[in-house]
């Protein structure tokens, strides 16, 4: 099982530098571009393609920084992308929870918990992004801390989980990240400069060389030459890296599609594994004690701690794998088996969230004295970021929406399984380019699609929370929306369109009760009228309607 795991996380890592070699280059054009950053909106939406792309909110949070302190990027202008970069990084479970697809209970507990860190992400934005924009309360908040602490430079952030994983990664891949920076920081002559990495240095033993001062350093074309303050000579050779794609011809985009494939199957047949051990392993006896473990609160009044205490778990936990990613796509299987609940998840993806800001925090403080201020400053709205959306949506049990929300996506998933993939390609690819090319026509344009669209968004939201909790306050016509066409309160007919077009279904389903259940009123009436008239019976209600025959012959 630990192998497994070990390969899974690997898989994840493999991941990344696939999606790095087909968009890295990409990305770094998008940030490379003031013009279209000084937008807010279009800033969030370039944070989430990019950390999309790239796999990896630690990356793109390091390239913001490395912009920031070289000064190319503002502060300001900054934040949205941080914000958009949380919202990125939450694909990853979520593709993760589709490999439970065979179960339909398990698929629903899994998707549910996949997309806690979405909702989350989502609602945090929907309210931070307009408040920063009109206050600019993120900006102050950390400038004045800024001031106010001193800290002194730093090192790079520690790769704690990449000393396990990279003996293994390396001999795949190795990639040239610097590429990204350099590009997203304006450099040209990193455009067609590959990442993959061929040369790799060789630290070699320092030679005194206190006689040599002043003298021709003879070193050869391999090796860098300097000379430190103690008066040594520094050689580092360059030696060629050892890794499958070493000597290629093929291009980045080519290479990048050959791992994406490669990573995904290693990846699906990881988590198959694991997910059939833990099945095995995790039942009964046991199953239940780490359910009492895991989901037990402390005794009252203390069993609000219990919640604070997940997110320092979760936040340490991040701390030493550096991913948010691997540790929320690593507790999604265990969601799917129902040994964790939505309730005790949500505290840990939260406490994930403020784990992968040292990454940043600690990037920032290895920045030059100079332009350390405004890159800690940065990496700081990322941490202030995630504390005021946990402020919003975690402390009082009624303001936990995430919860809701990702159950209702889960029992909609489990119902309708194509929704999975749609729901992947609307949050994260379609409405961030619709929202990007809406922002790029000015924000007028902006305003006067979103406006409208939000006010009926927010309308409909509370149409249903009142028909779910006291319909009775409303007219007649609002308690239920079987006065719209069917189509546009019910997935079902798509689900049929879906159906036909894949040919994964086409005969009917097996239990008849399934079906009529996802049927409006209007569709269920006219169906015992069309079966009254084919079975020649008089159009009155009969005990016969209700009898298994009558309902084997209804053609759908």
């Amino acid at each position: 099982m630990f192998g497994f795991l070990y390969l899974f996380v690997c898989s994840l890592d493999l991941l990344s530098s696939a999606f790095q070699l087909a968009g890295g280059k990409v990305a770094g054009d998008i940030i490379n571009d003031n013009a279209i950053l000084s937008n807010p909106v279009a800033g969030l939406v370039v944070g989430i393609l990019v950390t999309v792309l790239v796999q990896s909110s630690s990356t793109s949070s390091s390239i913001i920084v490395s912009m920031v302190s070289s000064g190319l990027l503002e502060v300001r202008s900054a934040i949205p992308i941080i914000m958009g970069s949380n919202i990125g990084t939450s694909v990853t479970n979520t593709i993760v929870a589709l490999m439970q697809a065979g179960d339909r209970d398990e698929f629903k507990r899994a998707f549910a918990g996949a997309t806690l860190h979405d909702c989350f992400n989502w609602l945090s934005v929907l309210v931070l992004l307009p408040l920063e924009v009109a206050s600019g309360y993120l900006h102050y908040l950390t400038m004045v801390t800024v001031a106010t602490l001193n800290f002194p430079s730093g090192q790079d952030a520690p790769e704690l989980l990449k000393v396990i994983t990279k003996p293994f990664t390396s001999l795949i891949i190795q990639l040239d990240k610097s590429v990204i920076t350099g590009i997203a920081t304006g450099d040209e002559s990193l455009q067609n400069k590959s990442l993959i990495k061929v040369w790799c240095k060789a630290s070699a033993p320092q030679i005194s060389s206190l006689s040599s001062r002043g003298s021709f350093l003879n070193c050869s074309s391999r090796a860098l030459c300097s000379l430190d303050s103690a008066g040594n000579l520094s050689r580092a050779v360059k030696e060629k890296c050892h890794h499958l794609f070493v000597d290629t011809s093929l291009p980045d985009l080519a290479v990048g599609l050959l791992l994406l494939a490669a990573s995904l199957i290693m990846l699906c047949t990881c988590l198959i594994m694991l997910v059939k051990m833990l099945n095995s392993v995790l039942k009964g006896h046991v199953a239940k004690a780490i359910q009492k473990v895991i989901n037990t609160d402390l005794p009252s009044p203390f069993g609000w701690v219990a919640g604070y205490f997940a997110m320092l778990v979760g936040a340490g936990m991040t701390f030493i794998v550096q991913s948010s990613s691997v540790f929320t796509s690593a507790i999604t299987p265990l969601i799917g088996l129902e040994l964790i609940s939505l309730e005790r998840a949500y505290p840990l993806t939260l406490g994930s969230n403020i784990g992968t800001t040292t990454t940043a925090i600690l990037a920032a403080l290895a920045s030059p004295g100079d332009k350390m201020a405004s890159a800690f400053q940065i990496a700081l709205c990322h941490f202030f970021f995630n504390i005021s959306g946990i402020l919003l949506w975690y402390p009082l049990p009624c303001t936990r929406l995430p919860i809701q929300m990702a159950r209702a996506l889960g029992e909609q998933t489990a119902k309708y399984r194509w929704f999975a993939v749609f729901y992947l390609l609307t949050c994260f690819l379609l409405s961030p380019l619709l929202v990007f090319g809406l922002s790029m026509a000015g924000w007028q344009v902006l305003v006067g699609v979103a406006a409208p669209f939000l006010c009926l968004l927010a309308c409909v939201a509370f149409v249903n929370i009142m028909q779910s909790r006291s319909p009775g306050r409303l007219p007649r016509w609002l308690q239920s929306w079987d006065f719209l066409p069917y189509w546009m309160h019910s997935l079902q007919p798509m689900d049929e369109l879906i159906t036909r077009a894949t040919l994964c279904c086409a005969g009917r389903r097996s239990s008849s009760q399934e079906e009529q259940s996802d049927l409006s009123p209007q569709i269920k009436a006219s169906l015992s009228i069309t079966s009254l008239e084919e079975l020649s019976l008089p159009p009155r209600p009969s005990p016969r309607l209700n009898s298994p025959a009558v309902q084997n012959a209804t053609h759908l």
